[in-house]
C-alpha cells in the first residue's frame, strides 16, 4: 500500500517496499525560544536555514509547524508554506491542532500534503477530516480519544479501527491516504513504552497494512544520548512495519541507522542508496578538509 504525497514537481511514495521516509522535524518552534521570538516578530529567516540543513541531511518530506504563543499561527503558516516551497521541492506535512491553521496551509500548498494530525475523538475527526477531504490531502491518525492515551496495544488497535472506519466510511478518504501514528512514548517514563509501540505497529500492519509514522524524538525524551536511542529504536520499528518517521534529519547517526535498515530489509536494491550516501559523505568530508587547509 502506497501513500503518495507530492509538491508541485516531486512525488514521494511511502510504503513497506519503499525506502524509509524521513520527515524532517526541525521547522517547529517547540522548545526553541529564539525561533519563537522571531516568529512573533514575523521573521521567517530561520526557516530557510532549517530547510537547508534538513534537505542536506537526507529529509524526504518536511514537517511545518508554526505553533507559537502570542503569534498569528494561521498567517505564519500562510507565509511559511510558499516560502518553503520556493526553497525545496520536497513535499510538506502541515502540522497544527488548529483548524484555521491547517486550512490556511493547505489553501496555499501546491501538491498533495500530509496533515498532522487527527485523533480518534469524534469532535476532532468531524472537524479535521472534512478539510483533509476538501484538499485531497493525506492525514496522520493518532489512536487516542477523549478518555485516554492508551497503553494497551490492543486498545490502540481498537481506536485505529475507529479512525480508519470513520475516515473511509463517513468521509470517503482512501485508506492509503491514512497514515497511523502508533504512539511513541518516552522510554525514560517507562521502559515498556517502546515495546508497546512495536507491538502496536505489528498489530496495525497485520490487520490494515496501512503506512505508519511517529515522532522519533518522543522515544528518547528526557534521556541522555538521545540520538543513540533513536538509532536503536527505529530499525526495530521499521522491521515491525513502520514506514516513516518525523525525526531529526540533521543527525547523521539516525539517518544512517534507517538507511542501514533499508539495506538489510531489501529496500535498497544492490545497496545503491547506501553506497551513494557513503560516497557523498566521503566527498563532503574531503571538501571540508581541503577548505580547512587553505
Amino acid at each position: 500500500m502506497h501513500t503518495i504525497l507530492s509538491s508541485a514537481t516531486t512525488t514521494v511514495r511511502i510504503g513497506d517496499d519503499q525506502p524509509f521516509a524521513i520527515i524532517g522535524e526541525r521547522i517547529n518552534p517547540t522548545g526553541r525560544k529564539i525561533f519563537q521570538q522571531q516568529l512573533r516578530a514575523g521573521d521567517l529567516s530561520r526557516v530557510e536555514i532549517d530547510v537547508k540543513e534538513q534537505v542536506a541531511g537526507g529529509a524526504m518530506l518536511l514537517d511545518v509547524n508554526m505553533g507559537t504563543p502570542l503569534a498569528d499561527e494561521a498567517e505564519l503558516m500562510r507565509q511559511a508554506v510558499p516560502l518553503i516551497q520556493g526553497l525545496t521541492d520536497l513535499p510538506l506535512v502541515i502540522d497544527s491542532s488548529i483548524i484555521e491553521v491547517l486550512d490556511a496551509g493547505l489553501a496555499v500548498y501546491q501538491g498533495k500534503a500530509l496533515v498532522n494530525s487527527v485523533t480518534a475523538e469524534d469532535e476532532r475527526m468531524d472537524a479535521i477530516l472534512p478539510i483533509v477531504k476538501k484538499y485531497g490531502a493525506a492525514v496522520i491518525g493518532l489512536p487516542n480519544d477523549e478518555e485516554e492515551i492508551p497503553e494497551d496495544p490492543a486498545r490502540r488497535l481498537e481506536l485505529v479501527r475507529k479512525l480508519i472506519g470513520t475516515a473511509t466510511g463517513k468521509y470517503k478518504i482512501p485508506v492509503e491516504d491514512i497514515v497511523i501514528d502508533p504512539l511513541a512514548m518516552p522510554v525514560g517514563a517507562d521502559t515498556l513504552h517502546p515495546s508497546r509501540t512495536i507491538e502496536t505497529i505489528a498489530l496495525i500492519k497485520a490487520e490494515f497494512g496501512v503506512n505508519m509514522t511517529l515522532g522519533a524524538s518522543n522515544v528518547s525524551f528526557g534521556m541522555p544520548d538521545r540520538h543513540t536511542i533513536a538509532s536503536a529504536f527505529l530499525p526495530i520499528a521499521i522491521s515491525a512495519g513502520l514506514t516513516s518517521a518525523i525525526m531529526d534529519a540533521r543527525s547523521p547517526q539516525i539517518v544512517r541507522a534507517v538507511k542501514a535498515a533499508d539495506l538489510v530489509l531489501n529496500r535498497d536494491e544492490w545497496g545503491a542508496n547506501w553506497i551513494s550516501a557513503h560516497r557523498a559523505a566521503q566527498k563532503a568530508a574531503a571538501e571540508a578538509q581541503a577548505q580547512g587547509t587553505t
